[in-house]
């Protein structure tokens, strides 16, 4: 895939991905209100963007209804896998640590620069316990069903969930914490039968349900319900 971004007016920048499996233009808003546009090699350049203008009225509207839905940071107890986390208002942004337990205060939490600070803590516990809790795991799942992967990467991903090179390295998303184990194994598996099958094709599946109790597709419609966003 290669892509580049482009300014537009009324939406701001977009970023345009050339991608080799695309069939059709393809637009996505994203959380955060960044563009993404998919698109097949032979459309050109022009082409693309007359279809993002022709498509502004859509994106600007889906940038609103993600702006509106941010609203107001809740204080109170978040319960991660290894840490307990008290969000509350204070004089100053500041994060306290005491083993387990984490306090962060929040000067205004109405303001763009709280939002900011909190998501920046939070991403710091999730890669903690992501780098704690995901490589042995994946070791074991990988051992239990006679998989191999070469290397494991954990990053802070906006795109997906995790993903396989044709190397059968494996990338997997620090965002991965906030959901039920069951999905967390769901994934990866996933990851591990792109070792062996390098597409989402009939074999692929075949493959995923017999590791997942015949509950694959079931298991990806539930993923999808959860945001790779920090907040």
């Amino acid at each position: 895939m290669t892509a580049k971004v482009v300014q537009f007016q009324q939406i701001g920048p977009v970023t345009f991905i050339k991608n080799r499996r695309s069939k059709n233009i393809k637009i996505s808003v994203k959380p955060d209100q960044s563009v993404r546009v998919s698109f097949p090699f032979y459309a050109s350049s022009s082409e693309v963007s007359l279809f993002v203008m022709k498509n502004i009225g859509w994106i600007s509207g889906q940038q609103q209804k993600f702006e509106t839905k941010k609203g107001k940071i809740e204080t109170g107890l978040i319960e991660t896998r290894l840490h307990t986390i008290t969000i509350l208002e204070g004089a100053v942004n500041k994060t306290k640590i005491n083993f387990n337990n984490i306090e962060i205060s929040l000067a205004d939490i109405e303001s763009e620069s709280s939002r900011s600070y909190l998501e920046n803590v939070m991403v710091g516990i999730y890669r903690f316990e992501a780098k704690k809790i995901l490589p042995p795991r994946l070791t074991e799942l990988a051992q239990q069903h006679g998989f191999t992967f070469s290397r494991l990467t954990i990053r802070n991903n906006k795109r997906n969930w995790g993903s396989c090179s044709s190397r059968n390295n494996i990338s997997l998303n620090l965002q991965m914490m906030k959901l039920p184990e069951e999905l967390i194994d769901y994934i990866l598996l996933h990851e591990l039968v792109h070792t062996k099958i390098k597409n989402h094709g009939p074999l692929f599946w075949a493959k995923l349900d017999e590791l997942t109790n015949f509950r694959a597709r079931e298991m990806s419609k539930q993923v999808r319900k959860f945001s790779t966003y920090t907040l």
